[in-house]
């Protein structure tokens, strides 16, 4: 072999040697033999998008190396790309550029990289993960070749990480029988074998409708050669709050009656968006169900859930037919009665006219007193009921269902579905023709009591040609066109807060106002309340709490104040004669990207616990800071409805000071990790009124900000503090849903655990 490295390079490569078994000298003939390939490069093809997932026999796989890296195109890398033999003889001259390069790749290799991913192999023998995909999946550059028939793996000079490589040549070099590992493959698309590749892209924007989150859908190879569809995305299960999904449709069967049914409930929902929302919801295997007004829609109860809605659209399309006969005959008489008024108001207004020239003149004024103006009796309006003549509105001809006789499609209910519609909009319009003309009439009758009022005001001055004379004189002429303007029904939408919108406008506004207004007891007492000792001053404000439980609190606080200085190497006793200079001020932190020089508040501090601490002491302190805490209180008040959250192991009593988050996903995943054992859990959905009185948890009630350096807002908690006792609860509304965890989020391979959550929804006013 030409000597081309150092002698410590050599002892370090033939240790590498060595563990991957290649004798450089005796090439496996495995590994010396290959064979051109013809492969096709798809443009514009997304390579980390992959769509198979399969486990390949590593004997069937050649390995290509390319002068590449791993983000260049695959027509350039496998243009570029050279057998694996080239770079390991190193007898032949014209190879002896390769071999180089290999012997600097394998300078690079990390051995513990390798059995990383070997163990990582190993695992994938017995289990897929749930998502499918893994943390070493984007190293395989894995192709196939249709037309060869055959797979092979691309090498890239230009990555730094090259264990996936070395990992298949060392199992290529055991040449282990049948091994097989499992792997994307790159640039293949579905195979059609389960459902057609149209049929999955209608698939993708289905579920989108539903879930508003596009998923992944992988075919899955076992190692028994049995392909899976694999549908993995994330669903929205509460307001904004997702989770993760995963359909496995084992065989082509399964995955038409999936895709037939939701083929059905798009078009459904789609065409006919006003009549049918369809939701999701996370079954206890972390699959997706699919609800109608809280009734499960499966493909088995799909054709009879299609006939009951035919069924209800023909009872509404019954109903509307008869609202529409009895508002059409409303209608006509409303007409009637308004050509009724008309012409009554049209009489009047000819004689009032008829005043107002003749007062123009000396003559007109003697003519009108002699021998006009004589007032004409009321038009009598006819009769109300007028169902013996003809409707404008010709009725239909009533629908009668026959559920047994006949069995409905998605296309029967949608063409009555959209009669319904037809009929409601017929009904919207006759509506607010009536409305139109019952203000009308209304407004009419208004003139022509003016009009009257104005003829009787005429007729009164005419008991003498004096009188008469002076009234004809007058100006001033009563408005006759008086009436009243439509009063539309406008819904006032109601100001709710945003949490993603206003957030961040609300904690710097907060934070402002509880620096220039809280006392540096309020500020302390706030921080008091963000920590485990709240519950020890709802005790003392509801006064259930005995004077043992303070104690045995106090015992509490000392050991962990204890256990916490010890874990910085400060004596407690220290810390509290020389307080927090010497180890704490000045020290930069950072809080949002921005560095300050602010201490953080010390409960213990505070409380002044130490050694020699008393029950009657501590419990004098906690009524000082509940003091503090209510004054504080009084000084912020909500701008707008606001909706809170908090989740808990058991059922709130909503009675006393408690924390809840403006973010309700925050506070789920907040709670989870501290409660990693428990599966079944609350979440209550409070709305505050405005004018809410609260502590916001900003910045400046954790640190003390005696430098003034504090950023301002509400970076480290989006939590508040309300007093529960001062508003009246009612329950709205009440649901239960379901959202994944995996039992090590770090963890390809960890367990799924699905968590049951009931959400409580409650009114809250002052």
């Amino acid at each position: 072999m030409p000597k081309i490295i150092s002698k410590r390079m050599d002892s370090n490569i033939e240790k590498k040697l060595d563990y991957l078994g290649l004798d450089l000298n005796y090439i496996p003939k495995e590994l010396k033999e290959y064979s051109d390939t013809n492969f096709r490069t798809i443009k514009d093809y997304d390579e980390k998008k992959y769509k198979q997932y399969k486990y390949v026999n590593i004997s069937d796989i050649e390995i290509l190396i390319s002068s590449t890296t791993r983000a260049d195109s695959i027509k350039e890398k496998y243009e570029n790309a050279i057998p694996l033999c080239f770079y390991l003889d190193n007898s032949n001259e014209e190879n002896i550029v390769y071999h180089t390069k290999f012997l600097e790749m394998l300078s690079k290799l990390d051995i513990a990289q390798i059995e990383k991913i070997e163990k990582e192999q190993k695992r994938l023998q017995k289990e897929i993960p749930f998502k499918i995909k893994y943390e070493g999946n984007y190293l395989w550059q894995i192709y196939y070749d249709e037309i060869a028939n055959k797979y092979f793996m691309i090498v890239s000079l230009g990555d730094s990480d090259y264990s996936a490589f070395f990992y298949m040549l060392k199992k290529k070099i055991e040449s282990k029988y049948g091994e097989t590992i499992f792997v994307p493959i790159s640039l293949v698309d579905y195979s059609g074998i389960i459902l057609k590749k149209q049929e999955i892209k209608d698939l993708e924007n289905y579920l989108w409708l539903f879930t508003k989150d596009y998923p992944l859908i992988y075919e899955v190879e076992n190692k028994d050669e049995e392909i899976s569809l694999e549908i993995v995305g994330e669903t929205q299960i509460f307001e904004k709050i997702k989770t993760l999904y995963k359909v496995s449709l084992k065989n082509k069967k399964e995955a038409i009656r999936f895709y037939k049914l939701i083929k059905a409930l798009f078009i459904l929902q789609t065409e006919l968006p006003h009549y049918f929302e369809f939701k999701t919801r996370l079954n206890k295997n972390g699959s997706l169900d699919f609800y109608f007004e809280d009734n499960q829609i499966k493909y088995e109860n799909i054709s009879s859930f299609i006939t009951e809605q035919y069924a209800k659209s023909v009872d509404l399309k019954n109903q509307y037919s008869s609202e529409i006969e009895e508002l059409s005959v409303k209608l006509k008489m409303l007409k009637n009665e308004s050509k009724d008024l008309e012409k009554e108001y049209a009489q009047k207004e000819k004689q009032i006219t008829l005043f107002l020239e003749c007062k123009k003149t000396f003559l007109g004024k003697v003519k009108y007193f002699f021998k006009l103006g004589k007032v004409s009796p009321p038009l009598k309006t006819r009769a109300r009921t007028i169902l013996d003549e003809k409707l404008e509105y010709k009725p239909q001809v009533k629908e009668h269902f026959q559920k047994e006789n006949k069995k409905y499609t998605i296309h029967d209910l949608e063409q009555s579905f959209k009669e319904l519609e037809k009929l409601e909009e017929d009904a919207k319009k006759i509506v607010m023709d009536i409305n139109a003309l019952k203000l009308k009439n209304k407004n009419l009758k208004k003139k022509i009591q003016n009009a009257t009022n104005y003829i009787e005001e005429i007729n009164k001055h005419k008991k003498s040609i004096f009188e008469f004379w002076r009234y004809s004189n007058k100006d001033a002429v009563d408005r006759l066109e008086e009436g009243e303007e439509e009063e539309l029904n406008v819904t006032k939408i109601e100001k709710i807060f945003d949490f993603e919108e206003e957030f961040e406008k609300f904690g710097i506004e907060v934070d402002k106002n509880q620096r220039s207004k809280f006392t540096d007891g309020e500020l302390e007492g706030s921080f008091i309340a963000t920590t485990n000792i709240l519950d020890v001053l709802n005790g003392i404000y509801k006064k259930t709490i005995e004077n043992k439980e303070i104690s045995e609190k106090l015992k509490e606080l000392k050991e962990e104040k204890e256990s916490n200085y010890r874990k910085q190497n400060v004596e407690a006793e220290e810390f509290n004669i020389f307080g927090k200079t010497s180890q704490e001020e000045g020290k930069e932190r950072t809080i949002g990207n921005k560095v300050h020089r602010e201490s953080p508040r010390d409960k213990y501090e505070i409380l002044e616990i130490n050694k020699e601490t008393k029950g009657i002491e501590f419990k004098k302190n906690l009524e000082k800071v509940l003091k503090n805490i209510k004054k504080a209180l009084l000084k912020n008040e909500l701008n707008v409805d606001t909706y809170v959250y908090k989740a808990t192991a058991e059922k709130l009593k909503l009675n006393e000071l408690e924390k809840v988050s403006l973010n309700a996903e925050t506070e789920i995943e907040g709670f989870l990790n501290k409660n990693t054992d428990l599966n079944r859990f609350y979440l209550y959905k409070i709305k505050l009124p405005k004018s809410t009185n609260y502590i916001g948890f900003s910045n400046v009630i954790f640190y003390d900000n005696k430098n003034m350096t504090l950023p301002v807002g509400m970076n480290l908690s989006s939590k508040i503090l309300v007093d529960f006792s001062k508003l009246h609860k009612s329950k709205t509304d009440v649901k239960i849903f379901n959202k994944l965890q995996f039992e090590d989020e770090k963890n390809d391979f960890s367990k799924i655990v699905v968590k049951s959550i009931k959400v409580e929804e409650v009114n809250t006013t002052k």
